[in-house]
């Protein structure tokens, strides 16, 4: 056993296949395969189950996964605090980010960054609030910026950028010519929402009982996965919604897409820099959180 199997057993796990796991190391699937052949052969126990479409963890495997997964990041702590003392800035950082921030706020913060420090590799989980904050408290990803509050003591949430919700409609609505609607207008047009667990409907749902109303007042036609399945919808006249006003500059800047405001409802929001309050940050997340926050007090 050594760590480069423990990695590649980790990936298999994560990805639920040998043929994906072997393209994430870039290994053949069955030089994967014989790496867990190894494995258990060393522990004397299948570690894997082979399914006819997936890989799937044993007891044993999801047991030894724990404690690998903190080797792993027991291995780039060790990295990273060795490079800090030679004065360097290198590593590998695994963070996440739910679906705005991890789509259109941290590329471009990672892009920046890894291009002031080649030496770092970094591997960024995109996901819905609610599962990104779960890998928070797991380990499995050392920080996160997500999209709401958090209420579980395990963690620390501090706000770290501004963000405003707006109503999206395309150029071509009745609304086109509109800088503001009631609340009561919103009711009656087709509406499309995210899924449950999402920062953006928890803030919708908020914001709405505040004016004593829920998302069962809104004429909801569809649910979808994604801030980008959402958007694409409207330009595609499925319906409107209300969405982050930086998953849109884009399509509003072009002219495709315009945003409205809702009377009676305030749609500004933050986003958190959410920790676990029992992990010791390694030396490059306080590297790149500091890049991350001067970054934003100099947009």
């Amino acid at each position: 056993m050594d760590l480069w199997q423990l990695h590649i057993f980790c990936k298999v796990v994560d990805l639920g296949s040998f043929s994906k796991a072997g393209e994430a190391v870039r290994l053949s699937q069955p030089t994967v395969s014989s790496h867990i052949k190894d494995l258990e052969a060393h522990f004397g126990t299948r570690l894997v189950d082979r399914l006819a479409r997936s890989v799937t963890p044993t007891h044993a495997g999801m047991l030894l996964y724990d404690y690998a997964r903190r080797l792993m990041v027991l291995r780039d702590k060790t990295e990273t605090a060795m490079a800090e003392f030679s004065g360097k800035i290198k590593g590998r950082l695994n963070l996440g980010g739910s679906t705005i921030p991890g789509g259109y706020v941290l590329p471009r913060i990672i892009g920046l960054f890894t291009r002031q420090y080649p030496q770092v590799h970094i591997s960024l989980a995109v996901a819905g609030t609610s599962e990104i904050i779960q890998k928070t408290i797991d380990g499995h990803i050392e920080f996160s910026v997500v999209g709401a509050q958090s209420g579980d003591k395990k963690l620390l949430q501090e706000p770290i950028i501004n963000d405003e919700m707006c109503l999206i409609i395309p150029s071509s609505h009745k609304w086109a010519n509109r800088r503001e609607i009631a609340i009561a207008d919103l009711m009656e047009e087709p509406f499309i929402v995210r899924e449950a667990g999402s920062g953006t409907l928890h803030s919708i749902q908020e914001q709405l009982q505040t004016d004593r109303h829920s998302l069962s007042d809104l004429n909801i036609v569809c649910e979808m996965g994604s801030t980008e399945a959402i958007r694409q919808a409207i330009k595609n006249g499925v319906g409107i919604s209300i969405l982050s006003r930086i998953a849109v500059a884009e399509d509003v800047q072009t002219g495709l897409l315009k945003t409205l405001r809702v009377r009676g409802l305030d749609l500004k929001r933050n986003f958190y820099l959410t920790i676990h309050r029992q992990r010791a940050l390694s030396p490059l997340s306080h590297a790149f959180i500091e890049f991350l926050k001067t970054d934003i007090e100099t947009a």
